[in-house]
């Protein structure tokens, strides 16, 4: 292999895969220096160190060349993706930092603070967000403020209004959140499933930013207690809140940020081979080689024009399969700043 690289490949950009003698993609990787990265793996001096461990699954290697090292970082994300290398990391999120809103499928959806997408394609995702510790505070205030569930996602969910099929054993009486007013107890039939329903779509809308009845909630909580004199429920109710204004905000930095990622890109190429993709709301939705000609300019105005035209929900919503994507260009306009002179609005 060493010998094959020696060879064939040379310095430019480019995404490459390590194959198994099985024809298994273990590992997939990209460099703006493909030669020098792939010849970097033979020199590994302990063979505890991640290119030796590479190597030794590896029994052939392919590339392909990228004409920037932005192309070959969205060549390597979506080659990951296609086919999940056991080796690579490359997708794994920095959990000290990054982490998600999951709204959950099934009978009774619950809040969750995660790392990134599941293989749950039916959930929906908002995100990303700083502090997972956080987050999961302010999700716990916003599930209780609404009476959403906590518990395990397998607990059996029995409403109010829903017959049984079979004798059995009297409902449970539900958590202590049921019995403190916290949850509305899916889990015990002390619901519809018409109100619990109500409660999500009240999650959805204040997670969309267009709703702050949470918000309005615990004020008027709070603004009661005071005037009880109950000063000690009143200071609960108020961090309650300053919470859940914390997680407000920070949806309305996310909204802002994701909007600013909309925008035309032209990327320098190697020989000429320049690109201009077209980015919005954080995801590429159109790429073309840089036009030269007036047919091309003419087919670039007529793709921008498609791009940009559309009305696309304003929201911190994130489709699942575009969530990497959407990692992926704040990292890279946050590690190259000088790159958004290169870019201009639509």
């Amino acid at each position: 292999m060493r010998d094959h690289v020696r060879t064939h490949a040379t310095d430019r950009p480019g995404v490459y895969r390590m194959i198994a003698e099985d024809g298994e993609v273990v590992y997939v990787g990209k460099s703006k220096r493909i030669r020098t990265r792939l010849l970097s793996y033979f020199r590994a001096a302990f063979p505890e160190e991640k290119g030796a461990r590479i190597v030794r699954e590896a029994a052939a290697i392919e590339w392909e060349y990228e004409p920037s090292e932005f192309a070959a970082l969205l060549a390597e994300m979506r080659a990951i993706k296609r086919f999940r290398p056991r080796l690579n990391v490359a997708m794994k999120r920095d959990a000290r930092h990054f982490a998600f809103i999951k709204l959950t499928r099934g009978a009774a959806p619950k809040l969750l603070a995660v790392r990134g997408p599941s293989g749950d394609e039916g959930a929906i995702y908002y995100g990303p967000f700083q502090g997972a510790r956080q987050l999961q505070e302010s999700l716990r205030e916003l599930s209780d403020v609404l009476g959403l569930r906590d518990c395990r996602l397998t607990q059996r969910v029995i409403y109010a209004d829903q017959p049984e099929l079979f004798d059995g054993p009297a409902r449970t009486p539900g958590c202590i959140r049921l019995e403190i007013g916290r949850c509305l107890g899916p889990c015990a039939g002390a619901c519809t499933a018409a109100a619990y329903a109500d409660r999500v779509r009240m999650a959805r809308a204040f997670l969309d930013g267009v709703s702050d009845d949470p918000l309005d909630t615990l004020r008027r909580e709070m603004e009661t207690s005071a005037e009880r004199l109950e000063f000690e429920r009143a200071a609960s109710f108020r961090d309650k809140l300053g919470r859940l204004e914390t997680l407000r905000q920070q949806f309305d930095r996310l909204r802002f940020a994701v909007e600013s990622l909309s925008f035309v890109y032209r990327v320098a190429g190697v020989d000429g081979d320049d690109r201009v993709y077209l980015i919005r709301r954080g995801r590429v939705r159109g790429e073309l080689a840089g036009p030269r000609t007036p047919a091309e300019r003419r087919a670039l105005a007529a793709l921008k024009a498609q791009v940009f035209a559309s009305t696309e929900p304003a929201g911190a919503r994130v489709p699942t399969h575009e969530i990497d994507e959407l990692m992926l260009m704040s990292r890279w306009f946050r590690a190259h700043p000088e790159e958004l002179k290169r870019t201009r609005r639509a």
